[in-house]
C-alpha cells in the first residue's frame, strides 16, 4: 500500500468544520481515485461512489432538479446499496468533468451540509472539454492538485524510515557531506526513480517485482492511454496537432538550446496553429512550462518572458519511457550518452513542479544559461543540474556580476556529495526534495 501526501490534506479537510464540498484534479492515473476512496472509507460510515467515466448515465441524476433531497433519492434509485447518514456521509463524485452538472451541484451540497463531498477529475483544467456546467461554484468548494509520486514518497514506497529522512535534512541544511554508504544508496534510488517515476500502479509493480519489463509496458501503455485521450476528447481540428506537440518533447528537449520551437513540431509551425495544441496538453496535467527571465530579480513571476519557454514531462518515468528504446538500462548503469542533460534536467523539473513552484530559467542570446532560477531562503538563487561534474561557466559569470544579475547565490545540483566552492553550495541530485524552502 503505497503512501501519499495527499492523505494528510485529505485529513486537514475533513478536520475543518467550515469544509466545502472538495475537488481534487490531476493527470490521469496519478492515484486520485484510490487515495479518496482508501480515506473515504476510513473515515466514513457510509460511502456513497458515482462514476461518470464508467457510468455516463449517472450524469442524468444531475439533469433536472439539484435539490439535494432530489439528487440522494435518485442516487439511492440507480446505485443500489447507498445509504444517506447525515454527516456520517460521503458522497465520491468520480471523473466529475464527465457530468458538468454535478460539479453546479456542489453549491448546493455546500448549503445543505448534511453530507460530505468529493468529486476527482482528469480533464478539469481542459478548455472546450465536453459541455460546460451551468455555473462554477466559486466560493463553495476547495480545489487541490494531486500530483503523481514525488522523490519523498517513492522512497517511503522502498521503506527508507524517518531517521533516514532526518540525517540527510540535516546534511543539507548544515551542508556536511552525507556518509558515503548512505549517500551511494540514495544515488542508486534516484536513478530508480528517474526510471520509475511516479505513476502508482508502476511504482507499485516496481516495488513489488523489480522487473523492469513490466515496469516499462506499464509506462507504455499510460503514454497511450493519454494519446487515446487526446484523440477522444479533444476538438476534431486539435486532435493531430495535439498528437504532434506531444511527440515532439523528447527532441525539444534533446537540443543544446532546450526552448520550445513550434517549428520542430512542424516544419514552419507556429504558436498560431499549435499554442492551443500546447494548452490543452499542460491543462490535462501532463506536462508544465519553465519561462524565460528578462532579468534574475524577485519576483520571478512578474519578471518572466511568458512567450519563451521549455517544457517538461510531469513525470519523469513516463518521459524516460518515450525515449529510446533501452534508455532505462543506461541510466540504471550511468550511462546517459546523449540524453543526459535533457533527463536530469526533466528530472528536477518534475520534483520542483510536485513542490507546486513556478518554473523559471534564464538564458541570453550570448549562450549563457541557467537551468533554473528559484527562490530559496528568500533570496534569487541559481539552479544548475548536471548529470556529472561540469564548470557551470554560466554560473559564475553571472555571480561575478553581482552588480549587473542581482545574484550572489547558486546551488549545483550532480553526481556529488556536498560540498562548498565559493558562493556556489554543490548538492547530490536526490537532494532536490529539499528544495522546499521559498
Amino acid at each position: 500500500m503505497l503512501k501519499r501526501k495527499i492523505e494528510k490534506q485529505l485529513t486537514e479537510w475533513r478536520n475543518s468544520p467550515s469544509r466545502k464540498p472538495l475537488v481534487i484534479k490531476g493527470c490521469r492515473q496519478c492515484g486520485k481515485t484510490h487515495s479518496v476512496l482508501e480515506f473515504a472509507h476510513k473515515n466514513y460510515q457510509s460511502v456513497v461512489y458515482l462514476n461518470f467515466f464508467k457510468n455516463p448515465e449517472y450524469a442524468q441524476i444531475f439533469e433536472s432538479s439539484l435539490d439535494i433531497d432530489t439528487i440522494t433519492m435518485q442516487m439511492g434509485a440507480t446505485v443500489p446499496g447507498t445509504k444517506f447518514l447525515p454527516h456520517k456521509t460521503v458522497i465520491v463524485l468520480d471523473e466529475i468533468q464527465d457530468a458538468p452538472n454535478a460539479r453546479t451541484a456542489l453549491k448546493f451540497f455546500k448549503e445543505d451540509g448534511r453530507y460530505d463531498v468529493i468529486g476527482t477529475g482528469s480533464l478539469l483544467g481542459v478548455q472546450g472539454y465536453g459541455k460546460a456546467p451551468k455555473s462554477i461554484p466559486v466560493g463553495s468548494e476547495t480545489v487541490i492538485t494531486m500530483y503523481p509520486l514525488d522523490f519523498e514518497e517513492f522512497l517511503w514506497a522502498n521503506d527508507i524510515q524517518p531517521p533516514v529522512f532526518k540525517k540527510l535534512r540535516e546534511c543539507f541544511e548544515q551542508a556536511v557531506p552525507v556518509p558515503e554508504a548512505l549517500h551511494n544508496r540514495m544515488h542508486q534510488l534516484l536513478l530508480q526513480y528517474t526510471v520509475v517515476g511516479g505513476m502508482p500502479e508502476v511504482v507499485q509493480e516496481f516495488v513489488n517485482t523489480h522487473q523492469m519489463g513490466t515496469v516499462f509496458q506499464l509506462q507504455e501503455s499510460i503514454v497511450n492511454s493519454y494519446r487515446d485521450d487526446m484523440v477522444k476528447y479533444a476538438s476534431a481540428s486539435d486532435k493531430v496537432r495535439i498528437k504532434e506537440c506531444f511527440d515532439s518533447i523528447p527532441n525539444q528537449l534533446a537540443k543544446e538550446n532546450k526552448k520550445f520551437q513550434y517549428s520542430l513540431v512542424e516544419k514552419k509551425g507556429t504558436a498560431e496553429k499549435f499554442a492551443g495544441s500546447l494548452q490543452w496538453i499542460e491543462d490535462a496535467g501532463i506536462i508544465t512550462r519553465c519561462y524565460n527571465l528578462h532579468t534574475t530579480e524577485l519576483p520571478l513571476d512578474g519578471n518572466a518572458d511568458k512567450s519563451v519557454f521549455k517544457v517538461y514531462m510531469n513525470d519523469i518515468g513516463l518521459f524516460v519511457s518515450m525515449l529510446e528504446q533501452g534508455t532505462q538500462g543506461d541510466i540504471l548503469r550511468g550511462n546517459l550518452l546523449g540524453y543526459k542533460g535533457a533527463i536530469f534536467e526533466n528530472l528536477a523539473a518534475s520534483i520542483l513542479y510536485k513542490m507546486k513552484r513556478k518554473l523559471f530559467y534564464f538564458r541570453r542570446d550570448s549562450g549563457l544559461e541557467i537551468d533554473f532560477v528559484v527562490r530559496h531562503k528568500g533570496e534569487c538563487t541559481l539552479m544548475e543540474v548536471k548529470a556529472e561534474n561540469g564548470n557551470a561557466k554560466s554560473v559564475k559569470t553571472v555571480l561575478n556580476h553581482p552588480e549587473k544579475y542581482h545574484v550572489n547565490r547558486a546551488i549545483k545540483f550532480g553526481n556529488y556529495n556536498v560540498g562548498n566552492t565559493g558562493c556556489v553550495l554543490t548538492l547530490p541530485l536526490y537532494m532536490l526534495m529539499f528544495m522546499d524552502e521559498r
